[in-house]
């Protein structure tokens, strides 16, 4: 019998962020695909094994769940290579997109094959049967209009295989993928756990837990602001917008290629330059460095004008909020021009979190502390039940 293994997954529009186990284990992978063929080309093929699989994710994906079943995808680093690479599209469905379920099946099959868990799942020579409990969220709005249902039941009740084609280390490796639980929770709310708890569902910020307050979390494709009162966010104030970084990351994108001449790979690169400690908003033309100050900054404080746009209109309609968090990838690539607005105009009690880590990660936190949160209640009742002494 296979144990259940923790999941906790933030299918983010940037990339995939993952949390295993015991926190013994994490991935985060370009959240970017590429149809391919089943013997990809690959150049010095028996130095294969010696590569980070990372570097190689080639996989068949097989799942009742996808309307495109048994495709073969390029994933990650080595979709970015390609000229096919596809990314998700502003105004898609994150519940509704093939895209969310190959990223979340590879990442699941990928730490499913890692040596570690040879203990935690059963292997039938190259077969390996996996379990998972997972913690996982969609954008407000979805929840709002009812798809987290229809996407868990998606992914409870099958099994998806992944199947490990021209990948280093893991070449015809095969997973058989279950769920014995899936949670799928509301972003704006596990923005607020990860900012009031610890991974033992303990009380971190005591100064948070009976203010009002907001969470904008601005991600690749929409933007949540959740309104917490009284511990809970209220469902009828909270707001989803489509609007995210993702088509101003594309603009960039094409305007440097218009201009310059220089071709990025994909928006992750076009995040790199923005946000680089060292030579920020600068890339090199052919061999000199030079500056794309002008095209970041113009569409970056666009951008950032209707977030803040947003800010106010909600703020507006809670006048007794106490402060908002800003969070996400795409509240990292807006800071400075968000703070510099709010300076110049309504001056709001806003805060960002200057470790970018952990703003990034704070989904796939949120839900890691969530769905263990979720288990330890439940092993808890098992035991519960178990102890009771049985009536004669």
């Amino acid at each position: 019998m296979s144990k259940s293994r923790i999941a906790a997954i933030d299918v983010g529009n940037d990339s995939i962020k993952a949390i295993f186990g015991r926190l013994d284990s994490e991935l985060n992978i370009p959240n970017v695909i590429a149809r391919d063929i089943e013997d990809r080309p690959v150049i010095g093929i028996e130095e294969l094994d010696s590569k980070d699989p990372l570097d190689g994710i080639h996989v068949r994906v097989h799942s009742p769940a996808l309307m495109d079943n048994n495709a073969i995808y390029r994933i990650g680093n080595l979709a970015t290579k390609g000229n096919n690479a596809t990314e998700l599209d502003p105004g898609s469905s994150k519940s509704e997109e093939d895209q969310t379920l190959v990223m979340l099946f590879a990442t699941l099959a990928l730490d499913a094959v890692h040596a570690q868990n040879e203990k935690n799942f059963p292997r039938n020579k190259n077969v390996v049967d996996a379990n998972y409990t997972l913690g996982t969220g969609l954008p407000l709005r979805e929840v709002k209009e009812g798809k987290d249902a229809g996407y868990r039941s998606k992914l409870l009740g099958s099994v998806h295989q992944v199947e490990f084609l021209i990948t280093p280390k893991y070449q015809g490796m095969k997973v058989n993928i279950k769920f014995d639980e899936v949670k799928v929770y509301p972003e704006g709310f596990a923005a607020y756990i990860n900012l009031v708890l610890d991974n033992d569902g303990n009380i971190i910020n005591k100064d948070l837990v009976d203010k009002r307050i907001l969470i904008q979390d601005i991600g690749g494709l929409s933007t949540d602001i959740a309104v917490i009162k009284n511990r809970n966010v209220d469902d009828d104030k909270a707001q989803g917008f489509n609007l995210g970084v993702s088509e101003a990351l594309e603009q960039i994108r094409e305007e440097i290629l218009s201009k310059h001449g220089v071709e990025l790979d994909s928006r992750r690169d076009v995040v790199e330059i923005i946000t680089k400690k060292n030579d920020r908003n600068h890339i090199m033309v052919r061999g000199s460095r030079t500056s794309v100050h002008d095209i970041t900054d113009r569409i970056l404080l666009d951008l950032a004008k209707k977030q803040y746009r947003l800010l106010r209109n909600v703020w507006q309609k809670n006048s007794q909020t106490e402060i908002c968090y800003f969070v996400g990838g795409g509240s990292t690539v807006l800071k400075e021009y968000l703070k510099a607005l709010n300076n110049n105009l309504d001056g709001y009690n806003i805060d960002f979190f200057e470790d970018e880590k952990e703003s990034i990660w704070m989904m796939a936190n949120a839900y890691y502390k969530l769905i263990n949160d979720f288990v330890k209640k439940n092993s808890n009742e098992k035991e519960t039940k178990e102890q009771k002494p049985v009536k004669a």
